[in-house]
Order: C-alpha cells, then structure tokens, then sequence
C-alpha cells in the first residue's frame, strides 16, 4: 500500500511539473507574440518622431 501511494504522489507531482511548464510556455509564447506584434507599431513610432525632430534616418 506505502508504495502505491508513493507511486500516486510521484505521477501527482509529474503532472503538477508538466502543467506548470505548459503554463509557462504559453505565457512565454504569449509574451513573444505579443512583442512581435508591436513591434512595427514601436518602430514607425521611432521613425516618425525621428523626422519630426529634424534627424535623418534614412
């Protein structure tokens, strides 16, 4: 009986291991998509304020 429970508690434990990587994967994707994305906005944002301030960027 002591080593069916061990056994329960260690495939528990698995599954809580595999349930909080996939949690933090999809927040790692998230974050990414999240940031790419953006990122076009950001630029033409930086571009645009560049010319209004006189700098080339070209």
């Amino acid at each position: 009986m002591s080593r069916l429970v061990s056994v329960l508690g260690t495939n528990t434990s698995l599954a809580a291991e595999r349930a909080s990587a996939a949690i933090v994967a999809a927040l790692l994707g998230l974050f990414i998509l999240y940031g790419v994305g953006f990122a076009q906005m950001s630029h033409e944002t930086a571009h645009d304020t560049r010319h209004a301030t006189g700098f080339p960027c070209h």
